[in-house]
């Protein structure tokens, strides 16, 4: 039943994830380097790549800010509405990335709520850099949030209270005490925002207009170059892209083994003679 089991897993996994990623890195390398050499010497797959860099960038640090923000007045503190807060962090994941950028669209858009006011001011979110961050950034938001939760939630208030206690600020407990607790759920979660950011495609498409050279990002390039039967560009940009995510799977799943390991290994670990207690014997 085991080896059954295993079977029917392995195989669901090659053919849902295995054999279309190989069939992508396959196109990729078809003619060698010369694919990439020609996609990178494109200035639209260029100014692409660099857009989706930038808007990822941008994304991760605005997250990692309010991600913790957010964490530590969920977890430390108690005000109406807590629980109501609480779920709405769940809906990026539960909505339609189409429905989030029709409703970007709908507040920031021309006709919008406040998309007016926003270019009078001479500042244009919908069909601009700042709406694909807006989007990416509302579809990326609990990735932090929850990975940093459970963690305060664990850690308790003790060592905080005692240095506040002791005269330390809320900076110095923070820096010196929150945050080398947290570090790791905090690496996990900008890694984990870091490679959905990269591979946004339906909330960004909606705001973004998909310009090429203007707000056309690599995801919504892999779309159009795939269409217009350029396939060798589309296969170089995807698997740059895939490359990248799986990267950061990577990384989070040694931070991961690595975090886990690590109290093991105190736990188990024998004194060394200077360092053991006296026995009777020794006396």
């Amino acid at each position: 039943m085991r080896r059954t089991l295993r079977t029917v897993v392995v195989v669901y996994l090659v053919l849902l994830v295995g054999w279309p990623v190989s069939l992508v890195v396959r196109g990729a390398f078809a003619d060698g380097l010369e694919t990439f050499q020609r996609a990178l010497s494109d200035p639209s797959v260029v100014f692409a790549l660099q857009l989706t860099a930038a808007v990822a960038v941008q994304v991760v640090l605005i997250n990692t800010v309010f991600g913790v923000g957010i964490s530590m007045l969920i977890v430390r503190y108690d005000f109406p509405g807590k629980a109501l807060l609480n779920a709405l962090l769940d809906l990026p994941l539960s909505v339609s990335p189409i429905v989030v950028g029709l409703s970007l669209v709908l507040v920031y858009g021309k006709n919008g709520w406040f998309g007016g006011a926003l270019e009078d001011a001479g500042l244009q979110v919908i069909f601009a850099p700042p709406g694909i961050v807006l989007a990416t950034a509302f579809v990326c938001l609990p990735l932090v949030i929850r990975e940093v939760v459970p963690v305060l939630t664990e850690l308790g208030t003790d060592e905080e209270l005692a240095a506040t206690s002791l005269g330390a600020s809320w900076f110095q407990t923070f820096r010196r005490i929150t945050l080398p607790a947290i570090k790791w759920a905090v690496v996990y979660g900008v890694v984990l925002t870091l490679a959905r950011a990269l591979g946004e495609f339906g909330a960004v498409k909606v705001v973004s207009g998909n310009f090429e050279g203007r707000t056309q990002t690599s995801t919504l390039l892999v779309e159009q170059r795939y269409q217009d039967f350029e396939q060798g560009t589309a296969y170089a940009v995807a698997f740059l892209l895939a490359s990248v995510s799986v990267a950061c799977i990577v990384a989070v799943t040694f931070l991961r083994s690595d975090d886990a390991a690590g109290p093991r290994t105190r736990r188990t670990a024998r004194p060394s003679p200077r360092t053991a207690a006296p026995t009777e014997a020794d006396a």
